[in-house]
């Protein structure tokens, strides 16, 4: 017979503890491979309680919609205009020119995660013209990323509870951190160099259910997940209307640089989650 049990657990498996693959079934768009943004589809998010001692799935449209927007018309002008999909971490509270951002808000009080089991980017290169030059024109080849021998893992968001007034009901809206690529996304999306911030769980802990000031929220949003602990693949380009990542080889494309660690990611990074915080 036992009499003392010990239930001390992290705070990382404080979430998996909830059981979320219980919790989502009811959501039947978590059978999609490959969500298209700009179709702002919906999504599964984890948002704090009220009392912010636990929290709970809700869904939510992928696309931020501040709440001055009226209609759901001027709400995917809004979208497109802004590309409210995702957010720069460096800008969290202020933008480039030391203004105070449009995200400052959301990001004292309207933290969540997003529940991810991969994402899709694009690695570009350029054509060759009949004297073998390059040209600008280039060819897209879409990768399929994701956290090495996890079936999930965690994105830092920011929501708003948007009225919709052809319903009249609240929606939820979203958008999700990204930040400067790491060795390997330089590769990958070798055109803008970013990638979404995927934190270590004691932080996506610490960024939905703690209270941390402002530079500190800034320092998880920003947080760099080492490119030794991703894996990836080539994918089918029709991706966005197959909604799956179909693995798919090019017998053209160059292999990328499997020597892109750099000094400070072998030192720095043993193991996942990091002893100390990496800012791209």
């Amino acid at each position: 017979m036992c009499y003392y049990n010990g239930q001390k657990v992290t705070r990382s498996e404080f979430i998996r503890l909830k059981n979320l693959e219980k919790e989502v079934r009811r959501y039947n768009f978590l059978t999609t491979g490959v969500h298209n943004g700009f179709n702002y589809p919906p999504c599964a998010i984890l948002v704090a309680t009220e009392d912010g001692k636990d929290f709970e799935i809700v869904q939510a449209e992928w696309g931020y919609v501040p709440g001055f927007v009226k209609t759901r018309t001027e709400a995917n002008i809004f979208r497109a205009k802004f590309t409210t999909l995702n957010f720069k971490s460096e800008n969290l509270f202020v933008k480039e020119d030391g203004k105070r951002s449009m995200w400052a808000d959301a990001a004292k009080n309207r933290r969540c995660l997003i529940l991810s089991t991969g994402f899709v980017e694009s690695r570009h290169i350029p054509k060759i013209g009949k004297k073998g030059q390059e040209l600008k024109e280039t060819i897209k080849y879409p990768y399929f990323l994701k956290v090495k021998g996890m079936e999930y893992f965690f994105m830092p968001g920011l929501y708003n509870e948007w009225l919709d007034p052809g319903t009249s009901e609240f929606v939820n809206t979203v958008a999700m951190a990204t930040t400067e690529a790491n060795m390997l996304m330089t590769q990958v999306h070798n055109t803008k160099m970013r990638m979404p911030s995927i934190p270590p769980e004691d932080l996506a802990y610490e960024w939905l259910l703690g209270n941390p000031p402002e530079q500190r929220l800034t320092e998880i949003a920003r947080t760099q997940i080492p490119s030794k602990m991703m894996e990836f693949c080539t994918i089918d380009s029709n991706y966005r209307t197959a909604y799956e990542a179909i693995p798919k080889s090019y017998p053209d494309l160059a292999p990328l640089d499997m020597t892109y660690l750099d000094i400070s990611e072998v030192l720095q990074f043993d193991h996942w989650p990091p002893e100390e915080l990496v800012l791209a």
